[in-house]
């Protein structure tokens, strides 16, 4: 759906309903077509994404027996039989009480300017130690989402790590950082949240400023992830190993979290401690291997130990720490850190793309 003024349709005669819709569409940040009459509502019955039918419209609409679609839902002050009745001939989705249901049918118009619904692939990256390279493999995973085209959202969820925008080279870019939107909570505009953000070939990131903000709510981290999921179709997280309300939200609403663990015993000591918590809150866990030299544990060791399925293993780059340093991220394309990549993104189901 696109999001010209044509995307939502209002459709009603009744002029104290209009103004409950208008000022509902004005808080989704949307911009509807309003006709006041049946010829109207049947001239544009195709031309917008979402129709919003009044309840002194449905029943005369109803009785011209207009073609099925998807897309249309009632609103207004009652809810009788005959509306149930005509809303169900009509093919409508929905029908919305007001004032009961405003929440409801501002979530239907805010859905409206976001687009077709998506449903994102949502990876979380945790490491089991510290410097277990999960961040490392999170950006590799965003970025090679990215190439493939898919539309891709690299999110840093631990206020008090280095900065995933600092490996990116992209501190100094214009766009919003987590601090931004501390006071976000409900529903955030999904595209409004992407077009705020700085990216990196295309690659929209949720970064940290240098600023003294260390809490994040956990309102904010579910209104914004719940906004970058409804706009993309990979989103991937990089969360701290410490537990707090925001960062249990993150682990929550990811689709799979990815334990990166190092192959070695205290390593794979340490990573055993955040199982426990991470099986709490995370509904898929599996583990990624990281092997630094040879002669320690295998990563079916690894995944024994920890008692997690296996997702793939990644192997050291020597160049890579020093080319992060320096704000260039670019994995060698048959490297170890792009195959982990590469096998992690086929390993789970990803939406097909539009374009595809």
């Amino acid at each position: 759906m696109d999001t010209s003024s044509d995307s939502v349709l209002l459709a009603t005669t009744d002029e104290v309903l209009l103004d409950d819709l208008l000022r509902l569409a004005a808080a989704a940040s949307v911009t509807p077509l309003v006709e006041h009459d049946l010829l109207g509502l049947r001239r544009n019955w195709h031309a917008a994404g979402l129709v919003v039918v009044g309840h002194d419209l449905i029943e005369p609409l109803a009785r011209t027996q207009p073609v099925r679609r998807s897309g249309v839902v009632v609103a207004g002050f009652t809810d009788g039989d005959d509306v149930y009745r005509s809303a169900f001939d009509s093919g409508a989705e929905a029908v919305f009480r007001l004032p009961d249901d405003e929440s409801a049918l501002g979530d239907t118009l805010a859905d409206a300017l976001d687009g077709a619904v998506r449903t994102a692939l949502t990876l979380a990256f945790v490491g089991g130690c510290g410097g277990a390279g999960a961040t490392t493999l999170a950006s590799a995973v965003a970025m090679f989402g990215n190439r493939r085209g898919y539309r891709t959202m690299l999110i840093d969820g631990d206020p008090l790590g280095g900065g995933i925008e600092l490996a990116l080279g992209i501190e100094h870019d214009v766009g919003d950082r987590w601090p931004k939107l501390l006071n976000a909570s409900g529903r955030v505009s999904a595209a409004a949240l992407r077009s705020a953000l700085p990216s990196v070939e295309g690659l929209a990131v949720l970064s940290w400023d240098r600023s003294d903000v260390t809490v994040l709510p956990p309102e904010t981290m579910s209104s914004v992830l719940g906004a970058a999921q409804r706009s993309s179709d990979l989103v991937v997280v990089d969360l701290p190993r410490r537990a707090d309300p925001a960062v249990e939200e993150g682990f929550v609403r990811a689709g799979a979290t990815l334990l990166v663990v190092p192959c070695d015993v205290r390593s794979v000591a340490a990573a055993n401690r955040l199982v426990g918590p991470l099986r709490a809150v995370a509904g898929d866990v599996r583990v990624v291997a990281r092997e630094r030299r040879p002669g320690g544990l295998s990563a079916t060791d690894v995944a024994d130990h920890l008692s997690l399925p296996l997702a793939t293993r990644v192997g050291h780059e020597r160049d890579l720490p020093a080319a992060m340093d320096q704000g260039r991220f670019d994995p060698r394309p048959r490297g170890s850190l792009a195959r982990a990549a590469s096998d992690l993104l086929d390993l789970f189901d990803l939406p097909e793309l539009a374009a595809a």
